[in-house]
């Protein structure tokens, strides 16, 4: 678990730390990922080491923690899997990918860090081609220490990390066929590509904003 700290400039001024989950701040708020003194701050100029003007660092990417379940040899469950493989291979640096059969107590510690938290999973409810929204944690619900609700994960850590979840998000990929033994069919190729189209943009460039711009339309069938 990360731990805020306070640094001291002439203004007494007071940012979020390196592993800290807070994305926003004032105005005057260094850039997120940037712990010390900014320029802004100090009224230091950044140098190339000659004597002339440097780029200005560009500020770190939110971190992205994606977890992704399902088993491959049933069919369309494999397509939480199969997304996450997407994600892997695109290869962002801000960009940590998790593959299980099912959501854990553990899961709950791969969220330490993250300022944007994706589930994703096949899903029979899930309108065609998929859905997506946001969720948070949620006590009471039914589950075992075996198989888990995202919400469930999100109460877990919030009560052993003892701090507020990532704006976190799911996505249900329209599943239909979850035979042992069956390959993914068709239908749930053409939707795993229109998840990727929809969620490659968001993976790039995030920002929680247009996240949760992005879920309107997109909300799973609740029985």
């Amino acid at each position: 678990m990360s731990e805020d700290t306070t640094e001291e400039s002439d203004g007494a001024e007071t940012r979020p730390s390196e592993g800290s989950n807070e994305i926003g701040g004032g105005a005057d708020a260094a850039p997120f990922g940037f712990g010390g003194r900014s320029a802004k701050a100090t009224g230091a100029v950044p140098t190339d080491g000659s004597g002339g003007a440097a780029e200005p660092e560009r500020p770190a990417r939110p971190r992205i923690v994606v977890l992704g379940w399902g088993n491959a040899s049933r069919g369309d469950d494999g397509l939480g899997p199969a997304l996450v493989e997407r994600v892997e291979a695109l290869g962002l640096d801000h960009v940590t990918a998790h593959e299980d059969f099912q959501l854990q107590l553990e899961h709950a510690l791969d969220l330490t860090g993250a300022d944007i938290a994706l589930f994703v999973d096949a899903s029979l409810i899930a309108p065609d081609p998929f859905s997506f929204e946001e969720i948070g944690p949620r006590e009471g619900l039914t589950h075992t220490s075996h198989a888990m609700a995202p919400e469930a994960v999100l109460d877990v850590y919030s009560r052993v990390i003892e701090r507020t979840p990532p704006p976190s998000f799911v996505m249900g990929i329209r599943g239909e066929q979850f035979a042992l033994g069956t390959d993914m069919g068709e239908a749930a190729l053409t939707r795993l590509d229109a998840a990727w189209d929809f969620l490659r943009p968001l993976l790039e460039e995030p920002d929680v904003a247009a996240w949760r711009e992005a879920t309107a339309g997109r909300h799973a069938t609740k029985d």
